[in-house]
């Protein structure tokens, strides 16, 4: 048996214990947990076929009863010593998609975010539209194009009209983007017809996960009228490989910011689902902006309340994301269309100049948050690097 040394101020002890897949070389890839810079095997500390599984959908749908036992035991197990052959380096192992995605949801629920976009795309008009402080605004995504962090992300391809330009053309995106999100993964189903009240939330959302929603912009810009975002997003949706439990952020709760007008009934709780979580994007090794969750408008209880309220049926590894994370000040905006304000004021990457992203850039977001008695839990980190458009459209 090994008892596993936590460094002083990890992000990834005791009080988080993330959940992943990942593969060992020359084996299978399986169900893990995070313990400072090491892997737990659960199949084989736990002798638990449903962590021999290659996503976590099936532990998942046990409901919170089970993870609540699954921590517990994992939580004795590591101070009491693991077998040797079930502890891996996390920097040996390969990383996979730890859920398989059901239905993907993002919403657009900060305030800082919306009324910068309403400024850049409506300066004559008031920046949020009037539906925007009654509901959380989000549109249905397309699961099958969300990734694991360290995938490589192509530049996509459609139609673009830039403005004075009279009939659009094709190619690739000229302003590709990417948004600072945190997304929550679904656990325990629901039946079509019925609904989670946001105090049932914790009943149904396994854990966190940091996501950023790559965007074209251009090609965006185009399509959105009427019906909203399609190709300018379908394209990828990068997660974190690690699924933070909500257990472990207790001490990272609080309210959201004033919602006024008041929501109506059905988006009203009694518990607190505002998240204090900090995030960093990197742009080729360089920190562009630190975007606060904190300041986040609509929580992620009252997103999924919204989502179910029509009689949706909710299922194992549906992923639903905030929308992009943006607080008031300039260095706190989580997409580069608001850093460089709609690309008129280009940032400074280390004795380079960006506006949009550029082929072979690499962007990294991570989170953290306050744990227990003055600690700080991790998500880890979602990175990826962009590669030239396909199929002979590059210009």
């Amino acid at each position: 048996m090994t008892v596993l040394e936590i460094p002083a101020g990890s992000l990834f002890g005791l009080r988080n214990l993330p959940y992943g897949v990942f593969q060992p070389k020359d084996s299978a890839p399986r169900v893990g947990v995070r313990v400072g810079d090491w892997v737990v095997d659960l199949a084989a500390t736990l002798g638990d076929d449903v962590f021999a599984q290659s996503t976590l959908n099936a532990f998942m749908a046990q409901g919170r009863a089970r993870w609540t036992e699954v921590r517990r035991q994992v939580t004795e197990l590591v101070q009491d010593g693991v077998a040797e052959t079930a502890v891996f380096a996390v920097d040996e192992v390969t990383m996979h998609l730890p859920v398989a995605i059901a239905d993907y949801v993002d919403f657009y629920a900060s305030e800082n975010h919306a009324t910068n976009l309403g400024r850049l795309f409506r300066p004559d008009s008031e920046p949020l539209m009037p539906n925007w402080k009654h509901l959380p605004v989000g549109y249905h995504g397309r699961s099958s194009t969300v990734i694991v962090s360290g995938t490589d992300v192509v530049r996509p391809c459609g139609q673009r009209k830039p403005p004075g330009q009279s009939v659009p053309d094709f190619g690739p995106s000229r302003r590709l983007d990417i948004e600072a999100e945190m997304g929550f993964i679904v656990g325990v189903p629901t039946k079509l017809g019925e609904t989670i009240a946001p105090d049932r939330f914790a009943e149904h959302v396994f854990g966190a996960v940091v996501v950023n929603d790559w965007s074209a912009r251009d090609i965006q810009a185009w399509e959105y009228v009427p019906l909203g975002p399609f190709l300018g997003k379908s394209f990828a949706t990068s997660i974190s490989p690690w699924v933070v439990p909500l257990d472990a952020l207790e001490a990272a709760r609080i309210d959201t910011p004033t919602q006024d007008p008041e929501p109506l009934p059905y988006l009203r709780g009694e518990e607190k689902w505002g998240l204090d979580i900090d995030l960093v994007v990197e742009w080729n090794g360089h920190i562009v902006s630190r975007p606060p969750y904190s300041q986040m408008y609509w929580s992620p209880a009252q997103m999924l309340a919204h989502t179910t309220i029509n009689g949706a049926a909710a299922s194992t590894g549906d992923l639903f994301a905030s929308g992009t994370i943006s607080g008031r000040e300039k260095n706190e905006r989580g997409a580069f269309i608001e850093l460089t304000w709609g690309g008129k004021e280009p940032v400074t990457i280390g004795d380079q100049t960006r506006t949009f992203l550029e082929d072979g850039d690499e962007i990294s977001i991570s989170a953290t948050a306050p744990g227990v008695n003055g600690t700080r839990i991790g998500f880890g980190e979602v990175r990826s690097r962009i590669l030239p458009a396909t199929g002979g459209m590059q210009e």
